[in-house]
């Protein structure tokens, strides 16, 4: 368990499902969508999984180590989620638009979820914060988010989910390529912190 930014939030590694179906499952049990699986396994496989093999698959990379990401906790109530894995598992390690920097065995945050009424409350700062001190504890040289780079304009909510590149550099990562990506209009950016200070 460690402690962030916000002295009432603390982030941990996400092994409950129950927290994770909280946060990032869908509202509708039946949907295939969300659980923040297309990038973890690759949208073509993601989009395949109904339920309830969907919730199952979820269960499974809950158990298993590293985890699919972190949450947030508000005391016992998860509040948020951070997506968070080694790319070399993940389908960016095949992506045409979201480049290679380097070989180095870096892991990839690419997804952020607040739950409705935690919103405005930091809590996307103390899952970045606690995404980084998540990976260097387990020993990862580098890691990459691959936000928007919105120049402060307004991002639709629904994809604000990448963060943006002013969110990234508020915790220490910098601009380390240009992406093939656009979301709501705006390209992004792969943002890359070295840990290995």
């Amino acid at each position: 368990m460690r402690q962030t930014r916000s002295m009432s939030l603390q982030v941990r590694p996400a092994t409950e499902f129950d927290d994770v179906a909280a946060v990032v499952g869908p509202r509708n049990p039946a949907s295939n969508v969300c659980f923040c699986l297309n990038y973890r396994l690759g949208s073509t496989e993601a989009r395949k999984l109904r339920e309830p093999d969907r919730s199952a698959k979820v269960r499974e990379l809950c158990r298993q180590d590293p985890p699919p990401g972190v949450i947030a906790y508000q005391g016992d109530q998860p509040v948020g989620w951070a997506a968070l894995h080694p790319r070399r598992d993940t389908s960016f390690a095949r992506s045409r638009l979201i480049p290679h920097v380097d070989d180095l065995d870096v892991w990839s945050l690419w997804c952020f979820r607040v739950r409705p009424g935690h919103r405005g409350q930091g809590v996307m700062h103390a899952l970045l914060d606690g995404a980084v001190s998540y990976a260097r504890e387990r020993g990862a040289p580098a890691i990459e988010g691959y936000p928007v780079d919105n120049g402060g304009d307004a991002v639709n909510l629904t994809m604000a989910y990448v963060g943006t590149r002013a969110l990234f550099e508020s915790a220490g990562f910098a601009k380390a390529a240009d992406t093939g990506s656009v979301l709501d209009g705006f390209p992004r950016v792969l943002m890359r912190l070295d840990l290995s200070a």
